[in-house]
């Protein structure tokens, strides 16, 4: 089952490097969709996360973090589809080092900003987990004074 898997992989990566010029192009466009989707997706959670996190202060900037996420996010999607298609010029120096640069610049900046983010707001882990039974915590309003009478 693997080997005729691999004599595929093997034949289409044959034919893409005969005919790179034409899917350099599609391979740049599918970096920008991918720029897109990824750091997208990440904006959309961060957004949330500080909506949730500091309401007041969200809905005072909302329109400016909307048009900031949105900027940053085309900004990296088109360096990353512009820098895998430069680093696809020359099928005789593949693999280049600024498009495996490029590649993981692009996967790792939104796992690193959500591992950051997640850390800054306190939640954990990368994987929400259930708290075991009887040890949620209750949520606690600011300013409410404390019902634990233990002095």
């Amino acid at each position: 089952m693997i080997t005729p898997i691999g004599i595929l992989a093997v034949n289409a990566s044959a034919f893409v490097m005969a005919h790179l010029v034409a899917f350099r192009i599609g391979i740049a466009a599918c970096a920008v969709v991918s720029g897109l989707v990824l750091n997208g997706l990440t904006a959309w959670w961060l957004l949330r996360l500080v909506s949730r996190q500091a309401p007041p202060l969200y809905r005072e900037y909302r329109l400016w973090a909307l048009g900031g996420s949105v900027l940053i996010v085309l900004l990296t999607a088109a360096a990353g589809g512009y820098l895998t298609y430069l680093g696809l010029r020359d099928p005789q120096r593949l693999p280049d080092a600024l498009s495996v640069i490029v590649a993981t610049v692009m996967i790792l900046l939104p796992i690193g900003i959500t591992i950051a983010a997640r850390r800054v707001a306190g939640i954990g882990g990368i994987i929400p987990v259930e708290e075991p039974a009887g040890k949620e915590r209750a949520p606690r309003r600011r300013g409410a004074p404390s019902l634990d009478r233990r002095t």
